[in-house]
């Protein structure tokens, strides 16, 4: 059975300690890219603040709880060509919605092996640094601003 196409609206989210140590994951199917938490809606109408407790639980095994920020922002990018068969012919850009999540010093991570091989905790900049995506890393570098909202 063939997969449906996937839906050109997902959320990114920065997960972090009050400390702003951002979790950074590395992507199974590319191993030198490091990201934030990602995913795409299930259905259209899927609303976006569920796509990201579902997507962080999935990809790390943490449960949302209040500190789960919705930033009210999102970029509009190009879809890799990589990754364009995943999507509907025709369809080139995505719209990602921004959240953050705060969660406690010493969370434990747990992994969804198929999708991502590694996990590491960095300072927010360092972060940054290291995300392959320019929209995630420009997330991570307003992570001060949004944390001190909280």
């Amino acid at each position: 059975m063939s997969r449906p196409y996937k839906i050109p609206q997902s959320v990114l989210v920065v997960i972090h300690t009050p400390a702003l140590e951002v979790l950074l994951i590395r992507r199974a199917d590319a191993q030198e890219h490091w990201q934030s938490v990602t995913g795409s809606k299930d259905t259209e109408a899927e609303d976006l603040r569920d796509t990201a407790v579902r997507e962080v639980f999935e990809e790390t095994g943490i449960a949302c709880g209040a500190g789960l920020v919705d930033w009210q922002l999102e970029n509009v990018y190009a879809i890799w060509p990589q990754w364009l068969h995943r999507y509907a012919p025709g369809v080139r850009h995505n719209t990602e919605h921004l959240f953050s999540l705060a969660v406690p010093a010493g969370t434990p991570v747990r992994l969804h092996a198929r999708e991502h091989t590694a996990f590491q905790w960095l300072p927010w900049q360092a972060a940054a640094d290291a995300c392959f995506s320019p929209s995630n890393a420009e997330a991570i570098l307003m992570l001060p601003r949004f944390a001190a909202r909280a």
